[in-house]
């Protein structure tokens, strides 16, 4: 059996309950089940659509997601989420960048190795080599000023954990960065690269080895199996290229509003809805999620 799930923005439900009979009668599904009424609705379905994809376009549109997946096993025991634009709306070595006056150079070269066009871990070491000389302690300015969370991550975290799922933070940004921002939202555990610093200046460097695609990927295998849970058992979430190994091995990989080549290569691709849609395609009812 599956699953198809319909949802929009929170911030603009317009679910047209027409739209979602139309395509429950086209697709032979059950009854549709309300998760959030005008927002989130899902109704099962006895095989996979062949023309998945087509009706999946033409909802992009509308503002509408759709997601169909298999229903076993669709609640996750286990969180595994990128921070940049992910948890977060901003990616924080930019927001760096600004304070240091190369903004616009330092978020083409983001941009480019979130979309596979550069090797991360050289993107990495370019961008962080143009912080030198930064006061370490803006990092603190930038992390007050500037970074705010994704809307609905909350939900999700707290309405996960009290579920008893496990959640992991695994950026390819920095400590100071997902110490904070785990700590706000209960994550459990979290891992990110270091910004060297000395004399109370960044120096330009950033500790080796880089946490990067590779390392996420050894996240989700090593937390899981310390947890005793199956890849299965696991969502992962994030937006840019350096995330797609952990997308890939995870049971539920989830593309969240993230650059067209990485969604391209995900079955999941949420591109309206906010960190709360993780929670729809879950089966989660609105009226359950929990905040922290």
């Amino acid at each position: 059996m599956f699953t198809a799930t319909l949802l929009t923005a929170p911030t603009n439900r317009t679910l047209d309950p027409a739209l979602v009979e139309s395509l429950r009668n086209a697709w032979g599904g059950g009854d549709a089940d309300w998760l959030s009424p005008d927002e989130a609705a899902e109704f099962s379905l006895g095989e996979m659509p062949g023309n998945r994809w087509d009706v999946w376009a033409d909802l992009q549109g509308i503002g509408v997601d759709l997601v169909v997946q298999k229903t076993e096993g669709r609640v996750k025991k286990m969180l595994l989420a990128d921070m940049d634009s992910t948890m977060i709306q901003q990616e924080c070595i930019d927001e760096l960048a600004d304070e240091a006056g190369v903004g616009p150079r330092v978020a083409d070269i983001t941009a480019r190795a979130m979309n596979g066009e550069l090797d991360f871990e050289g993107a990495l070491r370019e961008r962080v080599g143009l912080l030198k000389g930064l006061d370490a302690g803006v990092i603190e300015r930038v992390l007050n000023t500037r970074i705010t969370l994704m809307p609905g991550g909350r939900e999700l975290l707290a309405t996960m954990r009290d579920a008893g799922a496990y959640a992991a933070l695994v950026s390819g940004g920095f400590t100071a960065f997902t110490a904070r921002v785990a700590g706000q939202l209960g994550f459990h555990e979290n891992r990110a690269n270091t910004l060297n610093v000395m004399d109370g200046k960044l120096d330009g460097t950033v500790g080796e080895p880089i946490l990067g695609r590779a390392a996420k990927v050894a996240a989700l295998e090593e937390i899981s199996a310390r947890l005793g849970l199956s890849h299965d058992a696991v969502m992962a979430v994030g937006d840019g290229a350096n995330d797609l190994g952990m997308l890939h091995l995870a049971g539920a990989g989830v593309a969240l509003h993230a650059k067209p080549s990485v969604a391209a290569e995900c079955d999941i691709r949420i591109n309206h809805g906010d960190l709360s849609a993780l929670l729809f395609i879950q089966g989660y009812n609105r009226a359950d999620f929990l905040d922290a």
